[in-house]
């Protein structure tokens, strides 16, 4: 099956790599690095050179105990970078959980968004089944802000597992194609250090709803819990996570550390062929 990203298609025979833009000032792990638009642009650019697939452009942190922003200042953080990157030859997405952003990024050259929130927020399911752009799902228990605090679950993979499904449904009842779906099952987003693992060690389960696994497992805490590392240092944690993901199913790994990740593919798929 392709994959659809408005112009874009990907026929997913290997495993494709987005790069992460965050163009915020309070990221968990590079918050502040890149939020002025000309280093945002000047990142985007250097992720493409080392091999990006795509790019995920965010203005808004939901790291957990995260503020919220309003839409006009997420605006403001995301357009420039997206209008400046309109001409580069791979899909933008856009990570926002607003509609009013998700139609504004769209409409400056985004083709993808990738919603925290699922597209439940009311109207964002209007604005995708009014574009050709794909979207990614993604699986949450909580809010930023409390997320963390006690998430609780009886089988964490089928929990997740039902949700997206029936999100899946949802979207696809509103004349969004299957073909522009892809799910993420929110690793860190409300759950514990054992949830993520669960989900890690059993994610090829997720592969019976029929679109691609969008992992985003990059230096993330659960990676410091096992390593002992503060989160500039997780970079062997991050590609070894990435690996397991991709062999346990993942269609996209979404990554800061997008040269070091896109050469370990390489020499996986190497050893498959």
């Amino acid at each position: 099956m392709l994959f659809h990203c408005g112009k874009f298609q990907f026929d997913l025979s290997r495993p494709l790599v987005m790069g992460i833009v965050n163009v915020t000032p309070d990221s968990f792990s590079d918050g502040g690095q890149h939020v002025s638009c000309a280093a945002a642009i000047e990142h985007a650019y250097r992720l493409h050179e080392d091999g990006a697939d795509m790019l995920d452009i965010g203005g808004e942190s939901t790291r957990p105990g995260a503020s919220l922003v309003s839409e006009q200042e997420e605006l403001d953080r995301v357009l420039p970078v997206i209008e400046a990157l309109r001409g580069i030859s791979l899909p933008i997405s856009i990570d926002t959980y607003k509609p009013t952003v998700m139609r504004a990024a769209l409409a400056a050259g985004a083709s993808m968004v990738n919603d925290v929130n699922a597209l439940q927020v009311n109207g964002g399911l209007k604005v995708l089944a009014q574009s050709d752009a794909a979207v990614c799902l993604m699986h949450k228990q909580g809010t930023p802000k409390t997320m963390q605090q006690r998430p609780v679950y009886q089988d964490v993979v089928q929990e997740v597992g039902n949700f997206l499904g029936e999100r899946i449904a949802v979207i696809e009842a509103e004349g969004i194609a299957r073909n522009r779906i892809a799910i993420d099952p929110g690793f860190g987003f409300g759950k514990s250090v054992e949830h993520n693992f669960d989900l890690l060690r059993q994610l090829a389960r997720l592969q019976s709803l029929g679109v691609p696994v969008l992992v985003g497992l990059s230096r993330k805490s659960m990676l410091g819990a096992v390593t002992g590392r503060d989160v500039g240092d997780r970079l062997a944690a991050s590609v070894a996570a990435a690996l397991l993901a991709v062999q346990r199913g993942a269609t996209i790994v979404r990554v800061h550390d997008v040269r070091e990740t896109v050469d370990a593919l390489k020499v996986w798929q190497a050893c498959e062929q």
